[in-house]
């Protein structure tokens, strides 16, 4: 396991990040890990070598908090060993999430994000977290008012550093300059959709975070499942899987068959699995801190932790370049254009 720093931090995680979204019982219906096996696998990634945990107030309404931090408590786990990322923005309520009231309990306010946190870590039982991440975008507050809040938290201690997920490249650059122009607290980390099979970072956001000096934690690095080897072209889509009743995130099906074929026997060359080289990949990608995996049975974070010993030729890379190429955007093609001239 090879440790990176976070951004433009001191802060050191391992390259794989255990992502506690199936840890609870809810969740459109990817939760499904009970405390003793969120401390098995909370057990296992520590002796692979993983010292970084992800998880969110919305998985499971709190849920994955607890069994978290019930995890690592049983495991007698020193607090200072581990960097855990928790995140705020979605609705804590079916009042909340349905807008028929409890209309405060969602968003980037400074209410919802500093009582937010204050739960979160009751449920984690730390006194402070590693990482504070907003978990996308909210319309109806002001930036400033989101990223002051953040500050305060910083400030008093309950929060470390803080990151965002699912901003697009203009807002964070826009935080992060309002951070700067009031000495505060900016983002240090986006956490974001990136796969081998959804490579739309690439176009603005990955460069930005490599200009900028934001590190970039990959959220689905096996494109909701699909990446696994199990969804093959003209085939039904297996019944009980992930994608047969959540169809996220949306990606190009025939790009992700050919991926997969090309994975698959790349694979059989090199006595590795399909899901391996898909997160190998990755972290073969300039730019990429870390990758965020997530389990529901132990064999599948087996599987993922065998990741970090998958090493690709130039040949191969530039193989599953060609394999998984997509369309570049404007004004990406432009400047591709210019930059030659």
């Amino acid at each position: 396991m090879k440790y990176n720093t976070l951004g433009h931090t001191g802060l050191r995680v391992s390259e794989l990040c255990l992502g506690c979204m199936t840890f609870g019982d809810g969740f459109f219906g990817i939760g499904q890990v009970d405390q003793a096996g969120a401390r098995a696998l909370v057990a296992r990634a520590l002796e692979g070598g993983v010292n970084f945990f992800d998880t969110a107030d919305v998985y499971s309404r709190g849920q994955s908090e607890t069994l978290l931090g019930a995890a690592l408590s049983d495991l007698g786990v020193d607090r200072e060993s581990v960097v855990i990322a928790t995140k705020v923005r979605g609705p804590m309520s079916d009042a909340a999430a349905q807008g028929s009231g409890d209309v405060n309990n969602v968003g980037l306010s400074r209410k919802h994000i500093i009582a937010s946190c204050e739960a979160s870590l009751k449920r984690l039982g730390t006194d402070y977290v590693d990482l504070y991440q907003i978990h996308g975008v909210d319309a109806h507050t002001p930036l400033e008012e989101t990223m002051g809040a953040l500050d305060d938290l910083v400030r008093r201690g309950l929060v470390r550093y803080t990151g965002c997920s699912n901003l697009p490249a203009w807002q964070i650059v826009k935080a992060n300059a309002l951070a700067d122009s009031r000495h505060g607290a900016r983002f240090v980390s986006l956490q974001a959709f990136y796969a081998l099979a959804g490579r739309d970072l690439e176009a603005e956001l990955l460069p930005m975070c490599r200009a900028e000096g934001v590190g970039v934690m990959v959220w689905s690095p096996l494109a909701g499942g699909f990446l696994t080897g199990k969804y093959r072209r003209d085939a039904e889509v297996p019944g009980g899987s992930r994608r047969a009743g959540f169809d996220f995130p949306p990606i190009d099906k025939e790009l992700g068959y050919d991926v997969v074929e090309a994975l698959d026997a790349m694979a059989r060359d090199k006595g590795a699995t399909i899901p391996q080289l898909a997160l190998a990949w990755l972290l073969h990608q300039a730019g990429v801190t870390t990758v965020v995996i997530g389990a529901k049975r132990m064999e599948q974070l087996e599987d993922n932790l065998g990741a970090v010993g998958v090493r690709f030729s130039d040949a191969e890379l530039a193989q599953l370049d060609r394999v998984a190429r997509r369309t570049p955007s404007y004004p990406e093609w432009m400047v591709s254009r210019q930059s030659r001239a």
